[in-house]
């Protein structure tokens, strides 16, 4: 077997790798570690406000009046997470919604969720909006159809003969120009000979 017949990647044999390709194909065409990001900052923005930390024997209570707009934030934070694996066309709104949601923890949620919600929020929101989708590689046919263009629209390249004349576009003959009058020279006699005399 050579190069030339080797397949680049060969089919995988069981039904995992199969389904591991499948899974790192369709991760890789949408925002998905933003996305995860997004979904997992959501989570320690809700967990703190109702839920009782306890130290050794104390029970710690973070419960304020805001324990609505951290459930809102949180919620709405896993919500984008999860919407944009699914929908990756409004990375630009999910982006931006997830860094302001973000934002506004902080004075909201406890500082973020104690900077546990903060942190992932901002850079799950940065790599969702950051992300722009992998471009087609152009079929033979696009190629051959964009290789052959009008001689118009084609930019030319110019060039000049002699220093100080109009340049012409290159390949084309120099257009017939009027003749420009010249003066002879007369020739100088060397230095050394007497001319004649």
């Amino acid at each position: 077997m050579t190069s030339a017949t080797a397949q680049a990647r060969p089919e995988p044999a069981n039904g995992f790798s199969k389904a591991r390709r499948a899974f790192r194909n369709w991760r890789r065409s949408r925002p998905f570690w933003g996305g995860l990001l997004v979904l997992l900052a959501g989570l320690p923005i809700i967990y703190f406000p109702y839920n009782n930390l306890t130290v050794g024997t104390i029970s710690i209570r973070l419960a304020t009046s805001a324990g609505a707009a951290s459930l809102v934030i949180g919620l709405l934070l896993i919500s984008i997470g999860i919407s944009v694996w699914f929908q990756p066309m409004i990375r630009v709104f999910a982006g931006v919604a997830t860094l302001v949601l973000s934002l506004a923890s902080i004075p909201m949620s406890n500082l973020g969720g104690f900077g546990l919600g903060l942190i992932p929020g901002l850079l799950g929101g940065a790599l969702v909006l950051s992300w722009a989708p992998l471009k087609q590689p152009k079929t033979a046919e696009a190629v051959e159809d964009t290789s052959v263009a009008e001689p118009e629209a084609q930019e030319e390249e110019w060039t000049a003969d002699v220093p100080g004349f109009a340049p012409r576009p290159l390949g084309q003959a120099p257009a017939a120009e009027q003749p420009q009058e010249t003066t002879a020279v007369e020739p100088q006699p060397e230095e050394g000979t007497d001319g004649g005399e």
